[in-house]
């Protein structure tokens, strides 16, 4: 991707000061969808391992894997620097462990790594970069190393699109009388895909053994392999 694409609204420094709070509540089974994200990483990364954590910024996603792997090491990305603060805050007991880089999947290190994370980011990147974000991760991945990412991916055909866009707002506890804002703005500023756009994504940018692991409303998870 290219760092000259602007940050999104949502990753600046009012979103990053609530975000740590942001997440439990609006995505169906946080707590559950870190473990079981760690339980598939753990099948396949060794106790020593690597990991790229593409989205890292407020540092919840690299928190919960290192403190349930303490030989883990982790190269986390952002494209916030607001958010990347809120994630050296969070990570702060691991920060030996934790390397954060400001920008897009460019920015992250060549690898070989272990194993690669991606939650509740893929919204936010643009159709026409998608694939190549997809394809960078990949590339930077040890052979068969497991890619675990979650994100908002529902129909895209009406009227349930609507529907499933009613519903994340709804779920989210957005207050009434900004609904139907907040609904034209996920319309509008997020990337959403059909699931089944995502996963002949994943395939398309070189993964194999894709599988579903997760649903929680509006939001699914994958595990694929490099």
């Amino acid at each position: 991707m290219s760092d000259t694409v602007p940050t999104p609204p949502a990753f600046g420094a009012a979103h990053a000061g609530s975000y740590v709070q942001g997440p439990p509540r609006q995505v169906p089974g946080f707590d559950g969808l870190h473990r079981m994200m760690s339980l598939l990483l753990a099948e396949r990364v060794p106790a020593d391992g690597r990991i790229l954590v593409l989205g890292a910024g407020g540092g919840l996603e690299i928190k919960s894997l290192a403190d349930a792997h303490p030989g883990w090491s982790f190269d986390g990305v952002d494209p916030s620097a607001d958010m990347l603060g809120i994630a050296e805050s969070t990570v702060k007991p691991h920060r030996t462990r934790v390397r954060l880089h400001e920008g897009y999947i460019d920015a992250a290190p060549e690898g070989p790594f272990d194993g690669a994370t991606c939650l509740l980011t893929l919204h936010f990147v643009p159709r026409d970069q998608r694939l190549e974000t997809l394809r960078q991760v990949h590339r930077r991945l040890r052979p068969g190393a497991p890619f675990v990412l979650a994100h908002i991916s529902f129909a895209q055909t009406e009227p349930e699109r609507s529907q499933w866009i009613a519903r994340h707002v709804t779920y989210g506890g957005v207050d009434p009388a900004q609904a139907e804002s907040a609904k034209r703005a996920i319309a509008t500023r997020l990337t959403i895909l059909s699931p089944e756009e995502d996963e002949a994504m994943l395939r398309e940018a070189g993964f194999g053994g894709v599988s579903l692991f997760y649903a929680g409303l509006s939001f699914r998870g994958w595990v694929a392999y490099a």
